[in-house]
């Protein structure tokens, strides 16, 4: 059993700033990849940005120079600083991450969302 648990969620004002930290528990050997969804109503969720265990980062170029995604892995702690937030950042941040448990079995984990909400 893995659990992933996003925090720092809530509402900013349109040019702010938000920290959103996810932490990954249980049965776990590993964690490859790590990465930012996000999905706001009436759309599909959508690819905001990942971070390999070696801290290869890849971005969605809606957020390029604006976020920036770092992991603890000593943690399996995964942060999204997000700065200069715009009103159509506005939706529910979920965690995904690619685990090796401690049987060595291989999967994809999904945390419970976040929801964050910038204001005009």
């Amino acid at each position: 059993q893995v659990q992933l648990v996003e925090s720092g969620g809530g509402l900013v004002q349109a040019g702010g700033s938000l920290r959103l930290s996810c932490v990954a528990s249980g049965s776990i050997f590993s964690i490859d990849d790590m990465a930012w969804y996000r999905q706001a109503p009436g759309k599909q969720r959508e690819f905001v940005t990942s971070i390999s265990s070696g801290g290869y980062t890849q971005y969605a170029d809606s957020v390029k120079g604006r976020f920036t995604i770092s992991r603890d892995n000593a943690k399996n702690t995964i942060y999204l600083q997000m700065n200069s937030l715009k009103p159509e950042d506005t939706a529910g941040y979920y965690c995904y991450a690619w685990v090796i448990s401690t049987s060595r079995a291989q999967f994809s984990a999904w945390g419970q969302g976040t929801q964050v909400t910038v204001s005009s």
